[in-house]
């Protein structure tokens, strides 16, 4: 029997029980007084006792009405909470986001993202993974993250890549190396392996330059390679060598010892995209963090050699 009941009679219950009036209850719940009065007989009806002792004068709860009026209270404040979630997560203003990125969207872009979302939408919280290319794009395919700004690699049939910018490669090195000395333009051809430091394959930047450079011998004679360009400004120090990385990722490391020159012959770019799984929607949060990300990226000074695909 108690699958009659619904929060409709527990609101008409509640009340009439704060106003003790029918009249009143009726104003406030926008119901007719015949409609409140049915309604508390189902309740009662069902329940099997009463829950009001009415007069022509005055309405009052039963006894074992008032020790049920706070549970009851209690069933509709958890029940408006909830759907107050609910609507929170609907419209992005609530909830977890897990994404992927490379260092140098993050130190550009996704950071200052990061920052305004997080004034404007407090509650919704962000799991950020560094990783490689490779692995960033598996991560998306299997779900441990929500979507990612990475370089293609392996191309993904379940994925969808959304182009975000693109980044013109360069040599870096130190100050003092004799590239860095050279007013001649730098050219594909003429850097020596020696001293080439490289990525490893399993990252974007090593797997790009692997099938477009088209110099095979500083991938097999060098044997110097990084994993990630964080590390990168140490060992150019250090070692007296140079490598060649995208212009964004190139600035994180640049400065009064560690110089960024473009290179020709071939003249090299690598994409950045939005990385997503095809057929499956973004939550309102990620979808929220995308538009913040994409304005962030139109709003933000870029250094030369770096051109911004995404719409506005």
């Amino acid at each position: 029997m108690t699958r009659n009941l619904s929060l409709r009679h527990f609101r008409a219950f509640v009340a009439v029980a704060n106003t003790a009036s029918f009249t009143v209850a009726a104003q406030d719940l926008f119901l007719t007084q015949s409609a409140l009065t049915a309604t508390i007989q189902q309740f009662e009806e069902t329940i099997g006792f009463k829950l009001f002792d009415r007069s022509t004068r005055r309405v009052a709860m039963t006894p074992e009405a008032e020790r049920f009026k706070a549970q009851a209270e209690h069933i509709l404040k958890q029940f408006d909470s909830s759907v107050v979630d609910l609507e929170a997560l609907s419209q992005g203003r609530r909830g977890h986001v897990r994404i992927a990125a490379a260092a140098s969207v993050t130190h550009y872009f996704l950071g200052k993202a990061l920052g305004k979302l997080r004034r404007d939408y407090p509650d919704i919280t962000v799991s950020l993974h560094d990783a490689a290319s490779e692995q960033v794009e598996r991560m998306v395919v299997h779900g441990e993250v929500d979507f990612a700004f990475a370089s293609p690699h392996k191309q993904f049939d379940e994925l969808v890549y959304t182009p975000l910018f693109e980044d013109r490669f360069g040599l870096v090195c130190s100050s003092d190396h004799r590239y860095a000395r050279s007013r001649r333009s730098l050219r594909w051809p003429d850097l020596s392996a020696s001293d080439y430091i490289g990525f490893t394959a399993d990252t974007g930047i090593g797997a790009y330059l692997r099938q477009h450079a088209n110099r095979p011998d500083l991938f097999t004679n060098s044997g110097n390679e990084v994993s990630n360009s964080s590390s990168l400004a140490a060992v150019l120090c250090n070692t007296g060598g140079y490598s060649v990385l995208p212009a964004l990722a190139a600035a994180r490391i640049t400065g009064p010892d560690v110089v960024f020159r473009m290179l020709s012959t071939p003249t090299l770019a690598r994409q950045v995209h939005l990385l997503t799984r095809k057929l499956r929607s973004l939550s309102p949060s990620s979808e929220l963090l995308v538009g913040y990300l994409l304005r962030t990226l139109h709003e933000t000074p870029v250094p030369d050699g770096v051109r911004v695909l995404a719409k506005g």
